[in-house]
């Protein structure tokens, strides 16, 4: 099964967000972030908090 976090990404467009904003408003990790640029798996936790 893929994962895809796109729509993720079209909303941080549209509120004019990058993801350093993302990173710094949801409280995760630089590499959390990383882990969903390149649509991987990451925990429960860091879905919930974003």
């Amino acid at each position: 099964m893929t994962v895809s976090y796109k729509k993720l990404w079209k909303l941080l467009i549209d509120r004019d967000m990058k993801k350093k904003d993302l990173q710094a408003a949801a409280g995760i990790s630089p590499s959390s972030i990383s882990k969903l640029s390149k649509n991987e798996y990451v925990s429960m936790d860091v879905l919930v908090k974003v």
